[in-house]
């Protein structure tokens, strides 16, 4: 059984960290440089960076400040946002990036999964899934920032892309993202038992306690937080040793 991840994130707007609330109501949450040498030095296992105004801005992902974080990292490093086409990974590629994450693009032209698993293995593109739940709907899947319901039934877009090469599924709950009240533990465990790569679970983590929930109950390979980490509010050695003692396999 593979070790269990835990995976500080990156949200960028402007060259600073964001976070919102179910995707609305953003914060300034610091230095993306600082705080990426920070997470390296606590023990992240990874560090993820979400460039997430590119694709609604029409631009390309800011390489250079991808460069800059990389520069002061030692753990991989996923790189998303306005990425669509093999010249655009091959430029985050080149900055530092060690995997590549695409959203919207692989939503508007799902060949491009493929396209660039081919050119650069499985293991470097990850599909993030952000996926909302209604009663009318259930858990379906949206692009462009969470704006667009695109139809697509949530665990079969798992599937899918898995089958075109994603060798990662980073599934976010947008009922669920920055509320604290945990991750969504059903679709992720849905997702997690449909595919055959790992999925890192995002979206609601505020206590140590659904770290353990969404690992031991959703099966969740990794999992992901934003101002839980930034904010200080919890640490990941003081995470890591809690899962330890839970009975989670991660890396101390």
């Amino acid at each position: 059984m593979l070790t269990k991840r835990i995976i500080p994130c990156l949200d960028i707007k402007d060259g600073r960290t964001v976070k919102g609330v179910r995707f609305e109501n953003i914060r300034d949450a610091g230095d993306p440089v600082a705080l990426a040498g920070w997470y390296a030095r606590q023990g992240a296992d990874e560090l993820v960076f979400l460039d997430i105004t590119a694709t609604n801005e029409g631009r390309k992902t800011f390489a250079s400040l991808v460069r800059d974080i990389a520069r002061e990292i030692d753990i991989p490093f996923t790189v998303g946002g306005g990425i669509g086409a093999v010249a655009d990974v091959e430029l985050l590629l080149h900055a530092g990036a060690d995997k590549v994450s695409i959203n919207s693009s692989a939503i508007k032209n799902p060949q491009l999964v493929g396209e660039l698993a081919r050119h650069f293995g499985s293991q470097c593109v990850t599909v993030a899934i952000d996926t909302k739940f209604t009663e009318a709907t259930g858990w379906k899947v949206y692009a462009r920032a969470g704006t667009v319901e695109t139809g697509h039934a949530t665990v079969d877009w798992a599937r899918r892309v898995t089958e075109l090469g994603a060798g990662e599924i980073l599934l976010t709950s947008m009922n669920n993202d920055g509320t604290k009240a945990g991750f969504a533990l059903d679709i992720t465990r849905a997702v997690a038992q449909a595919v055959s790569v790992p999925v890192v679970a995002s979206g609601g983590a505020g206590t140590k306690q659904h770290f353990a929930d969404v690992f031991q109950q959703a099966h969740a390979d990794a999992a992901l937080a934003a101002s839980l980490f930034h904010f200080r509010e919890l640490e990941v050695p003081e995470l890591k040793a809690f899962l330890k003692a839970q009975g989670v396999d991660v890396r101390i």
